[in-house]
């Protein structure tokens, strides 16, 4: 690769597809271009699963090109159908506004905002979708789109051969999206559009649109979708969505996700979600333990999305909780009514009301299975009844497994 950014995405593995590679390094080797990444706006943050796309952003920015955030205010009212077995459930357009703001806040801590050459571009694709008339849309773009082509796409050609069924809204959506890149191209001189492998039908279709109707040269890059090694959906936990925003996932729970990554995950999450350089990882491959590595993981991936101070932290709380067996103040807390503990409750019903359990019968497998410790020691009773006694200067700590952990505080 001549550019050094199309160099480095392909050093990190972010590098899978792209629509004409060599001509896209020529350019890029010798000027600064624009690119965007658009995100759904489905919810009010978005979880890791979007991570390696905001990665690829900052690197863009690293090189010295322009990113191009695209929230999808417009095609969030549709719903894309990629990788999906049904419809998206409709959401509201206030709702859809007030997770764009909250999304907004995302970007602002992971992207450099100081820079005015590379500072990102916000864009709201209802700006121009809410204003499209049906019939010249149809005349100007829709003839350029052809139904045979449209269905050999995965998004469209999947749910077809499920038998599942497909809206007309939905069939609409790649030409929409195609739509958008050919907007930005004329309102941003936006060049590139980066995304997921799953959209790379409808990345191809921009592409194809700007060059029919403007006659210039445009081009579509992917990312591969990550998966865990287990199989599992990268940004999914048996907790549910590892959230970006720190008030639906906090940053110790977050720095833990890292920690607890698969050693076979260690080496290409390293490349993929930190900013350490890439040769600096291999040689760490080749030296450190792994779960030093693990923790380095930990500690970069927090820094960058929450910062030093709140990585430093869950470091401390997770050496004082597992390497000492200390009661560290900053674990995951929980508070409790003194009245309720003056007249003894349950450790069961402690465990379900807190949602650290499902359901009692769960609580009592994992007791019986010696899965469960209070302050360290091992619950051996299912039928337990928690006291002021066994609280040590009202602070409690309950142990789930070998990584879960709570603090619970009388109030």
């Amino acid at each position: 690769m001549k550019s050094t950014f199309l160099r480095e995405m392909q050093e990190r593995g972010y590098l899978n597809q792209c629509t004409d590679l060599d001509k896209l390094d020529s350019i890029v080797s010798k000027k600064s271009i624009s690119a965007y990444i658009g995100f759904d706006c489905t919810a009010n943050s978005l979880h890791v699963g979007s991570l390696l796309q905001i990665m690829i952003l900052r690197l863009l920015q690293k090189h010295g090109h322009k990113p191009i955030v695209l929230l999808g205010g417009g095609t969030t009212l549709i719903g894309d159908p990629s990788g999906k077995d049904t419809t998206r459930k409709i959401l509201k357009q206030k709702d859809i506004k007030k997770n764009i703001t909250n999304i907004k806040k995302i970007f602002v801590k992971l992207l450099n905002f100081k820079s005015k050459t590379t500072k990102p571009v916000f864009v709201d694709n209802y700006t121009w979708l809410g204003k499209l008339n049906y019939i010249d849309f149809l005349r100007k773009i829709g003839s350029q789109f052809t139904l045979n082509k449209m269905l050999t796409f995965e998004s469209v050609k999947s749910r077809l051969e499920r038998e599942q069924s497909l809206s007309y809204m939905e069939f609409n959506y790649m030409i929409l999206q195609a739509f958008d890149f050919y907007k930005l191209y004329e309102k941003e001189k936006c060049i590139l559009q980066l995304g997921g492998s799953d959209q790379w039908g409808n990345i191809v279709s921009g592409v194809d649109l700007i060059r029919r109707i403007q006659k210039k040269d445009a081009f579509g890059l992917t990312s591969p979708l990550i998966t865990l090694s287990s199989g599992a959906k990268m940004g999914k936990t048996e907790k549910g969505a590892v959230w970006l925003n720190e008030k639906l996932f906090s940053p110790y729970d977050y720095w833990q996700f890292w920690r607890n990554s698969d050693d076979k995950d260690v080496y290409r999450f390293l490349k993929f979600f930190t900013d350490i350089d890439v040769s600096t990882i291999t040689k760490l491959e080749q030296t450190k333990d792994i779960n030093e590595l693990k923790i380095t993981l930990a500690n970069e991936t927090t820094k960058i999305l929450h910062g030093k101070v709140h990585s430093s932290r869950a470091e401390k709380i997770a050496a004082d909780v597992f390497k000492f067996g200390k009661i560290n103040e900053n674990l995951p807390s929980k508070k409790i009514q003194r009245k309720d503990i003056e007249t003894g409750m349950k450790l069961l019903e402690l465990l379900v009301v807190n949602k650290i359990m499902s359901s009692k019968s769960e609580a009592r497998r994992a007791i019986n299975n010696k899965g469960v410790k209070i302050n360290d020691l091992l619950v051996a009773d299912e039928n337990k009844t928690l006291n002021l006694s066994d609280f040590k200067d009202e602070n409690l700590k309950i142990s789930f497994g070998k990584k879960k952990h709570f603090l619970f505080k009388i109030i």
